[in-house]
């Protein structure tokens, strides 16, 4: 029993379950895991999707298994990326479950549960239970086991996408999608296709091009002097831009791009952030009418605020968007499909687009192994309270500074690492500061590892 408490321990985490197949995540776990989720929620119906990694549809299918065996039906959506899923989960007002995977060889599997209306379920909203029922007795059968109904939901999803965001009379743009050899390659062709002219790049199965994994998508966008390029994580969860000439995009452009045109249609709504995200995004959403609210890092904490306030729209520091009119979650598509509209509909570039929105030099995540991670934000919290700082414990503990300058460190939950993330207003004021954080963080900066 203690091997299978500490197994349930390691898989089962703050939003979700996420193992290595098969030693830590198996078929008879991932069946499990179906029979505790249909028992917490007492739905009649369960929606299941997957990714297109191969290993995927087994876990899925275990997963709907055990659905089945305690009596619930199963809607088998097939593959599709997690905001397919929010799709199905919140039309139809079903919970559901989607296998995902990490990306490399190895990398970890993940099921994300969420409860009708495509309501996050997370540590302290229905994780902890499972984990418990994974570590207790096989729960018997049902007396009558459910059935499954194919429910392929791409092309009604696609459709609901284009219903938010109108492109129509856009001009003619020729954007790059690189797929990740993923879900994208499902999704983007039915979302943005015929509106714009799509390069496919690692599109399964696609011409010689896609299959030259090596090449950069801003040399794909400089190359065929494409409009946009736009690069998908294998789930399709995840998306990051580059504009005409091959630039990176900024998160905090994304943001504060997104949210003006979700303020146009909601003028004065409020919107969540994350407290880590940058002051270039925050002040896009003031000046566009916003009212900014800051919220804890996650996917949770944003939703759950986003709907708790009535806010329009949600923005994090990597970027990802979270919709009012999307059961107030992210989607990367979503986020796609309103940066080719202010495109299309601006006849602005988006070099031209994004500039002004990444005015402050910042850190970005990083991410360093301390022996001990409370003891090192007790450390930040005694040395900087001393100083100038203005200090909250929001989530970590976050200083801000009368020159607009300001960090926060986080301490991870299931490792010893700690999260760092520093802004500023010059290279130099961010460089100093960052260094000052993480020499008290470590004792020593010049001593600090890395995490991977």
């Amino acid at each position: 029993m203690s091997e299978v408490r500490g197994t349930a321990e390691r898989i089962v985490g703050t939003y979700g379950i996420r193992g290595r197949v098969p030693d830590e995540l198996d078929l008879g776990g991932a069946y499990r895991t179906g029979a505790a989720f249909a028992l917490l929620t007492g739905a009649p119906v369960v929606a299941v999707a997957h990714d297109l990694r191969g290993s995927s549809p087994a876990l899925a299918d275990a997963f709907a298994q055990g659905v089945l065996d305690q009596g619930a039906d199963v809607l088998d959506a097939g593959p599709g990326p997690a905001d397919c899923l929010t799709y199905l989960s919140g039309k139809l007002e079903v919970p559901g479950a989607l296998v995902t995977s990490g990306h490399g060889p190895g990398a970890p599997h993940g099921i994300r549960l969420c409860r009708a209306g495509a309501v996050t379920v997370a540590e302290g909203t229905g994780l902890e239970a499972i984990r418990e029922r994974l570590t207790g007795p096989r729960p018997p059968m049902a007396d009558e086991p459910g059935s499954t109904v194919a429910a392929p939901v791409l092309d009604e999803y696609a459709r609901h996408l284009r219903s938010l965001v109108d492109l129509t009379g856009i001009r003619p743009l020729k954007v790059v999608v690189d797929a990740a050899h993923g879900m994208a390659a499902l999704t983007a062709p039915r979302v943005l296709h015929p509106a714009v002219e799509l390069v496919p790049v690692r599109f399964p199965g696609t011409d010689e091009r896609s299959r030259q994994e090596s090449r950069d998508l801003g040399e794909w966008v400089r190359r065929t002097g494409a409009d946009l390029g736009l690069a998908f994580d294998a789930g399709a969860d995840r998306c990051r831009a580059v504009d005409e000439r091959g630039a990176a995009v900024p998160p905090a452009a994304v943001i504060g791009l997104v949210a003006a045109r979700e303020l146009a249609r909601r003028p004065g709504a409020a919107v969540v952030h994350d407290l880590v995200t940058s002051r270039s995004a925050i002040e896009a959403v003031e000046a566009a009418g916003g009212i900014p609210l800051r919220c804890r890092v996650g996917r949770a904490a944003i939703r759950s605020l986003m709907a708790e306030q009535g806010a329009a729209f949600g923005g994090s520091h990597s970027g990802r968007a979270y919709f009012r009119d999307f059961w107030c979650a992210d989607s990367a598509m979503l986020t796609a499909l309103h940066l080719v509209a202010e495109l299309g509909h601006s006849g602005r570039r988006l070099s031209e687009l994004a500039a002004g929105h990444d005015r402050y030099p910042g850190s970005g995540e990083i991410g360093i192994r301390v022996e001990d991670p409370v003891a090192a934000l007790h450390r930040v919290t005694a040395h900087f309270a001393a100083t100038e700082a203005e200090l909250d414990h929001l989530d970590g503990v976050t200083g801000e500074f009368g020159d607009g300058s300001w960090f926060n460190v986080r301490a991870a939950r299931t490792v010893p690492l700690v999260r760092i993330h520093v802004e500023a207003e010059t290279p130099a004021a961010m460089e100093a500061l960052r260094d000052r954080v993480l020499g008290v963080v470590t004792g020593s900066a010049a001593s600090a590892t890395p995490a991977r």
